[in-house]
């Protein structure tokens, strides 16, 4: 079992900057990827960084270069550094760590927070 607990966001103009962090407790060392998605009010949740157990990082389009996801191994923390910020970030974004299991992956989520870029 993995616990994930976010905080961070909140409401920031358009242009502004915003960390994310994204606290995990319980079996970490099971944990292949920890990832960033957003969900936006009425359209799907997608997934907007990645960063795999070897360090490796991925980002969706419409973030490169504005967004950095890092980790702190000593506070078992990933954080989503935002900076540039568009009034299209507004949603809700969600940590996930994926435990593989054999040659099956679970999914953990975090409970979500808020971020709003007003323009």
């Amino acid at each position: 079992q993995v616990q994930l607990v976010e905080s961070g966001g909140g409401l920031v103009q358009a242009g502004g900057s915003l960390r994310l962090s994204c606290a995990a407790s319980g079996s970490i060392f099971s944990i292949n990827a920890m990832n960033w998605l957003r969900q936006a009010p009425g359209k799907q949740r997608e997934l907007v960084a990645l960063l795999t157990r070897s360090g490796s990082t991925n980002y969706a389009d419409s973030v490169k270069g504005r967004f950095t996801i890092s980790r702190d191994n000593a506070k078992n923390t990933v954080y989503l550094q935002m900076n540039s910020l568009k009034p299209e970030d507004t949603a809700v974004y969600y940590c996930n760590a994926v435990v593989r299991v054999g040659v099956r992956d679970f999914d953990y989520w975090g409970q979500g927070t808020q971020v709003t870029v007003s323009s």
